[in-house]
């Protein structure tokens, strides 16, 4: 029995959130009436992921983030780079449709990207429970450097940025995807929730980070793990793809995970 992309897209709808009407949730490529071969999940749609699925045998790639380097649809200057007109290119002839599932699965209960961070550091006995955007955990006095090192084996990360005292006994941590280390929400959430650490994708470094520094200026022991968007949301994904083979045990689904996108010389 054979089943359609806008079928398997209404079964993402279904069990998940929705996406507010300005979203940015949708089918970026391809046709809803194909039927579908294999699915793929992965954290963006760079062009060694669209090759990926295709070499998989797959026609229906679920990305977090979109296709052309902007949040929203691009503006003039970068949809007219030869770069995008490439890409376009490429992707037209692969006969993979995308579909970009980004406010839908952050809108779940609980947050399906922050559940699968979560899940992957291995610390589902260890939440507390959720603060709107946030997963509060409670650790048993593990110290900065040793939540770092065990971030880094879980993830299987090279590195990752911390601020704050090494050597510093942490009970209590908020965890932060994507572009949520802000300083609005991040820094109010260190004392609404009395936390020791916080662990974030990303944030502009003149914010939560320098809070931070004052906070130890004024002997207040605080500490950031900074993990990188695609490090913090790729779980999620890996996590979105296992919970569909689950409902769709007779079509093929794959996570296509990607190499570190910076390195540190």
């Amino acid at each position: 029995m054979s089943i359609s992309i806008r079928e398997i897209l209404e079964l993402l709808t279904d069990s998940g959130g929705s996406s507010p009407e300005n979203g940015v949730d949708g089918l970026e490529y391809g046709n809803p009436d194909a039927a579908v071969k294999g699915i793929a999940t992965a954290f963006i749609a760079s062009q060694h992921v669209i090759e990926k699925a295709k070499s998989l045998g797959v026609n229906l790639l679920i990305t977090h983030e979109g296709l052309y380097y902007s949040h929203f649809q691009p503006g003039e200057q970068i949809a007219g780079t030869d770069v995008v007109r490439e890409k376009k290119r490429m992707i037209g002839q692969s006969g993979v449709a995308i579909y970009r599932n980004h406010d839908g699965i952050h809108r779940s209960q609980p947050d399906g990207i922050t559940y699968g961070l979560v899940r992957e550091l291995g610390w589902l006995d260890e939440l507390e429970g959720y603060s709107s955007f946030a997963a509060i955990i409670r650790l048993p006095g593990m110290t900065v450097a040793e939540i770092a090192a065990h971030v880094k084996s879980k993830l299987g990360l090279g590195q990752v940025r911390v601020v704050g005292d090494r050597t510093m006994s942490c009970e209590r941590i908020g965890v932060l995807v994507g572009y949520r280390g802000g300083g609005n929400p991040a820094i109010p959430l260190f004392e609404q929730e009395n936390l020791d650490l916080i662990l974030y994708g990303e944030g502009p470094e003149w914010e939560t980070p320098e809070y931070v520094k004052d906070s130890l200026s004024q002997n207040k022991p605080r500490a950031l793990v900074i993990l990188g968007h695609a490090a913090s949301e790729s779980p999620g994904m890996k996590y979105l793809a296992e919970s569909l083979q689950t409902k769709l045990p007779d079509i093929p689904v794959h996570f296509i995970p990607e190499e570190p996108l910076f390195e540190i010389l």
